[in-house]
């Protein structure tokens, strides 16, 4: 039964055997609140179907039992008229847990609508408005929800880190995530979840925002990252009101079908005088660190004990549980992790997060050297994957063919999002990104001896001076020359086919042939068995390093834009601009867990050659990419030849 199941998930583009999915994006509403004239001392009301549509508790409506209801930290569940009731905190996030054959209404921006934020006094005077006074708790907080016969086949996409800073950048999500979402088949997606940073630290596009997303037609789920953050908040209880004044509670769960999702928070902010590190010191400036607060802990406790021990769990997070990309780094990485791995057991899991801007696949007993000093772990002990970046590196890089900033991730893997198959408790994840199609899974480049040399004074570059600069840099793309024209020199000091597969895993297994000869194998740079990060020329990808060198519009400017139009932005208005250069040290791709490589025989002739690489992942689905190459004895001139015109 499992290996059919499979085959029905990895046949075609997520089209399922059933028919077609009954989602429904119409239901809109919100919760039912019901004021007295005195205050409730303790949270109540009824979970019910909402026959008329109206978001209302009417006569003659059921209610629903053995539905979740939490305050964030006690889970009840309903009893046989609907009904439940919670201790009440003057600040909380009221929340049903979405049953898997129902829906709760969606706003008009389809954001669903199944909490109700109360916060007594409101939030403190906070830049973007937080949360306005909530005043007493209601008499009654009523949940209405429609049935949405899903089934046990359908189809989610996850998106890491849109983070747009400003309204130019709204505009490329508008022209990347926007732009898909209404040219493609959502008929089968049930959810969109954005893995945090969704905003850029203006939490005042966020409206902007959710008007494109909503384009799709499919309830939006979020999660809160550390850019989404009230910065000015000076206690971690205020640090996401804005947020959840926006999308709702920062950490919560819903069900579709056999798998039980669940949200979490994992940025504390501000984190000085609470964890014990450097950078969260009284002395230090205000500053997030990744951890998973101990209510929220005790929420989680209470809520996977009304979950069968069967039943897949899909964990979201912004913060990594663990990442290669900053293995030795304590904020990017979840201090407590021990605890959270302790409440999942033995449980089968799915770990999705952002923040890293690189895509990851972490599986079951993987182990970087610094994880057991960030997060007090070893292995792995669920599968992982960091989603990489919707931005990119930040917006940043020459326009591509849809006017989108190329954005190369620090990994190498272009800009994209993942698809994510369900078939009951089984999955299948796919990266795709905004150009290319769902067969487009990886590059192939050479590192050469000249690239490793070009690489150096690239790199030593960006270690000199602070990027973007006046300073001419010593080396561009140009000075590569033809990547694909390797000398007979090139052969014999050592040239490696480098294979970046954008989705690859520890289990993912990469050959190629030249000339359709016999094929030879490709090893991980990294074996993923608790070593060091491998970084530098040697193990960098040449053609996500080469995309990343050369950025033109940081020379752009004209004589009507001014300074104002010249270069371009990133973050918090850091100007791009001077001398056409790479992009900064820490946003090149020069270590990779998904890179492959293998050396060319230092005896392939001169002449045209072809190279067909062909990679194979952990579902047995292959892809390949066939590219021709010369070997000449020397490099030739390549630019005119004005000698036969003297």
């Amino acid at each position: 039964m499992r290996k059919l199941t499979l085959a029905l998930l990895l046949a075609g583009t997520g089209a399922f055997a059933s028919g077609v999915v009954a989602k429904d994006a119409g239901y809109v509403g919100n919760v039912d609140t019901v004021h007295g004239e005195q205050a409730a001392k303790r949270a109540s009301g009824k979970v019910f179907v909402d026959t008329n549509r109206n978001s209302r508790l009417d006569a003659g409506e059921s209610g629903l039992p053995g539905v979740l209801v939490s305050n964030g930290r006690e889970v009840v569940v309903t009893g046989p008229d609907g009904s439940y009731e919670l201790p009440a905190y003057d600040d909380m996030n009221l929340f049903v847990t979405k049953p898997a054959e129902f829906s709760p209404p969606v706003n008009a921006d389809l954001v669903p609508q199944f909490n109700y934020v109360h916060k007594v006094a409101g939030s403190p005077d906070l830049r973007f408005g937080g949360i306005k006074p909530t005043g007493p708790l209601p008499q009654a907080v009523n949940f209405p929800l429609i049935e949405d016969k899903v089934g046990d086949d359908f189809q989610c996409l996850v998106f890491g880190d849109t983070q747009p800073y400003t309204n130019a950048e709204i505009s490329y999500v508008r022209k990347t995530v926007g732009n898909m979402l209404t040219n493609r088949d959502n008929s089968k997606t049930q959810c969109l979840l954005f893995e945090g940073d969704v905003m850029g630290d203006d939490l005042s596009l966020y409206p902007r925002f959710k008007k494109i997303i909503a384009t799709g037609g499919v309830p939006q789920y979020y999660v809160a990252g550390n850019h989404d953050l009230d910065f000015d908040a000076t206690s971690d209880a205020d640090s996401f009101d804005t947020f959840r004044r926006e999308f709702g509670p920062e950490y919560y769960s819903f069900d579709i079908g056999q798998v039980h999702f669940i949200v979490l928070d994992d940025v504390r902010y501000p984190c000085n005088g609470v964890d014990s590190h450097a950078f969260c010191d009284l002395s230090a400036k205000p500053s997030y660190n990744g951890v998973i607060s101990e209510r929220q802990l005790e929420w989680l406790k209470n809520d996977l004990a009304h979950v069968p021990d069967d039943k897949l769990i899909v964990l979201s997070a912004h913060i990594p549980f663990v990442t290669y990309t900053d293995a030795s780094a304590q904020k990017h990485q979840v201090d407590n992790l021990d605890k959270l791995y302790e409440l999942i057991g033995d449980r089968p899991a799915l770990g999705l997060s952002g923040h890293t801007h690189t895509t990851e696949q972490i599986l079951p007993g993987e182990y970087f050297k610094g994880w057991k000093e960030a997060t007090n772990t070893g292995p792995a002990k669920f599968h992982q994957i960091v989603t990489g970046a919707v931005s990119g590196s930040w917006w940043a890089g020459d326009l591509n063919n849809s006017g989108v900033p190329h954005g190369t991730q620090r990994l190498g893997s272009p800009r994209g999002y993942y698809v994510l198959d369900f078939s009951g408790p089984d999955y299948v994840d796919t990266y795709m990104t905004f150009e290319g199609t769902r067969d487009d899974q990886l590059h192939v480049s050479f590192n050469t001896p000249r690239f490793r040399d070009w690489a150096e004074k690239l790199v030593s570059y960006t270690d000199l001076y602070d990027v973007p600069s006046d300073i001419t840099p010593p080396v561009t793309v140009n000075d590569l020359g033809d990547m694909d024209m390797l000398t007979k020199k090139d052969l014999a000091d050592t040239t490696y086919v480098a294979v970046n597969v954008w989705n690859g895993s520890k289990d993912t297994e990469v050959s190629f042939r030249i000339n359709g000869g016999s094929a030879s194998v490709a090893m991980r740079t990294q074996k993923g068995d608790g070593e060091e990060v491998l970084d530098g020329p040697t193990y960098a990808d040449p053609l996500a390093l080469a995309r990343q060198s050369t950025n033109g519009r940081i020379a752009v400017r004209s004589t009507e834009g001014g300074e104002v139009n010249s270069g371009f932005y990133t973050w918090q208005g850091t100007h791009w601009t001077g001398a056409a250069g790479p992009f900064q040290n820490w946003m090149l791709s020069t270590k990779s867990s998904h890179l492959w490589r293998a050396e060319l025989p230092k005896d392939l002739p001169v002449g045209i050659h072809t190279l067909e690489v062909t990679t194979t992942d952990r579902y047995g689905r292959s892809f390949r990419q066939t590219k021709t190459f010369e070997v000449v004895e020397d490099l030739p001139q390549m630019t005119w030849q004005d000698k036969f015109w003297q």
